[in-house]
């Protein structure tokens, strides 16, 4: 093994696993080291501290002569001490990036008052004397342009605001009430545009209703930004407001008990969105009441609570089943949480938290259990259960001499031929003759007078059910129960 001098000329043994000179030991207790064997490496001049040490490699041994402090060895000495000085600046970098997360994490923060939030849903927990307000923690941005809220229960008053704020907004103010803040108010239609006094701006809304507020990526200029809402996909209007420093942070208020919504800050709203909008507004007038559904074209999407059996979404058609019109279909495209969706037939005036089957002057088919429901909230087994994809139908087979009143005046529904669809359920506008009833006065009145109702699951009828049909006739209806529940509706699936 090589070996090196001590300080009288003594040579030491010298260590192979070693890569480090000493550093705060005094000369006379010094014992150099190398982390190799030294044969064959030419001689080095090293200055450490006031001495001058020659390091002769000559078969892995070391003379030392101590002249004067001129140099330092950039082998050894001046490696470790560049290795510790990019240690502490290791240190001093990630103790700058834990600061800069943070400061970061405090300013990205949402921020509420008198409120609970619960996921994606906001909830007043005021005293209905003092405002609740929501912050959210990012501004509106170029990526980032739009928002939307839903409102899932209005409360007392339905003093909800959907808005911008700055980052720092009082949160006992409604937004739009301070400056530099602009909202959209459900209760009155008005928009506030940093004064408590509002201007009429639009309709007012109400359960169900979306609320969407957003601002156009390619108006910030000089400080100015056209903010623009929106009400169930539609615009609503539009105003150009300064842009806060910090940015502009969507917003929520609330003033009373039970005030309930939902928020999605990653909605898109556009163009293609525009095109679908005519779509849903032609759809929702093919429907009289709509309780916790939300229509997008031909799809309906449940968006109640789904916490309790008061919580029904209910969808009623504007129209009842007629002779010309005597079948409807449900498609399910998502069965949410339960699958607690049921499709039949009801009154008109049907109560909105019921599902269809539940209360008389109803019948329903209910997809959970597959069973059916008729005036009662206890069912009988019936048919088979329904999952994703299924396609429920519902209709009325009338007697040959059933004559409706009120089908004169549809004037807006056009007589067309009844003709099945490849695939779909065959044509039962009337009934057999041999199963239709002997006896029947022709001359009774549609009013209490019975039908025969039948179900379909996937073009197959799967069974009927004899009931009264209620003064004014059947409505299609349509009931969900749990979070995430769609289905498509095809009102007219044997026309045309």
């Amino acid at each position: 093994m090589p070996s090196s001098p001590a300080r009288d000329g003594t040579v030491l043994p010298i260590s192979s696993t070693h890569q480090q000179w000493p550093r705060c030991m005094p000369l006379e207790d010094r014992h150099y080291k190398t982390t190799r064997d030294c044969s064959g490496f030419e001689p080095t001049s090293v200055t450490v501290w006031d001495v001058d040490v020659t390091i002769g490699l000559e078969n892995g041994e070391f003379e030392t002569s101590q002249d004067s402090v001129e140099q330092l060895t950039t082998w050894s000495l001046t490696y470790e001490m560049d290795d510790i000085n990019l240690h502490y600046r290791f240190l001093n970098w990630r103790r700058r990036i834990r600061e800069i997360r943070e400061v970061r994490a405090v300013r990205y923060q949402e921020r509420y008052k008198r409120m609970l939030k619960n996921g994606d849903t906001l909830s007043y927990q005021g005293n209905s004397d003092e405002v609740g307000c929501y912050v959210a923690p990012r501004p509106l941005s170029k990526g980032n342009c739009y928002f939307e809220v839903t409102i899932m229960d209005t409360g007392v008053r339905g003093t909800i605001a959907v808005g911008l704020v700055p980052q720092y907004y009082k949160l006992d103010h409604q937004p739009g009430w301070l400056p530099h803040s602009i909202a959209y108010h459900a209760d009155d239609g008005k928009l506030y545009n940093g004064n408590p006094v509002g201007q009429q701006f639009g309709p007012k809304c109400n359960r169900g209703d979306r609320i969407g507020c957003g601002i156009y990526a390619d108006t910030f200029d000089a400080g100015l930004v056209t903010v623009f809402f929106t009400k169930n996909g539609k615009e609503v209007g539009s105003v150009v407001v300064p842009v806060a420093p910090d940015g502009l942070f969507p917003a929520i208020g609330m003033h009373s008990l039970g005030e309930e919504v939902r928020l999605d800050l990653q909605a898109e709203w556009g163009s293609e969105e525009e095109d679908s909008v005519m779509m849903v507004d032609s759809h929702e007038d093919e429907w009289a009441r709509l309780y916790d559904v939300r229509v997008s074209g031909t799809l309906l999407e449940y968006v109640g609570k789904g916490k309790s059996i008061m919580d029904v979404g209910l969808a009623q058609a504007r129209q009842p089943l007629t002779t010309r019109s005597h079948y409807f279909e449900v498609e399910i495209v998502d069965p949410g949480e339960k699958c607690y969706i049921a499709l039949g037939l009801a009154r008109r005036d049907y109560p909105k938290n019921r599902h269809p089957g539940w209360s008389r002057g109803s019948v329903a088919y209910h997809a959970d259990d597959g069973k059916i429901f008729h005036g009662s909230g206890v069912g009988d087994q019936f048919g088979p259960r329904c999952f994703e994809g299924d396609i429920m139908g519902c209709g009325i087979m009338f007697p040959r001499d059933y004559v409706l009143d009120y089908e004169d005046e549809m004037d807006d529904w056009d007589a067309a031929d009844v003709r099945p669809k490849q695939g779909r359920v065959e044509n039962l506008l009337y009934l057999n003759d041999e199963d239709e009833e002997e006896g029947d006065d022709p001359e009774q009145e549609h009013e209490g007078r019975k039908v025969m109702v039948f179900f379909t699951r996937n073009g197959k009828i799967i069974g009927r059910r004899e009931v009264v049909v209620p003064a004014g006739g059947f409505y299609p209806t349509i009931g969900m129960l749990s979070s995430g529940e769609k289905v498509k509706v095809d009102l007219h699936p044997l026309s045309g």
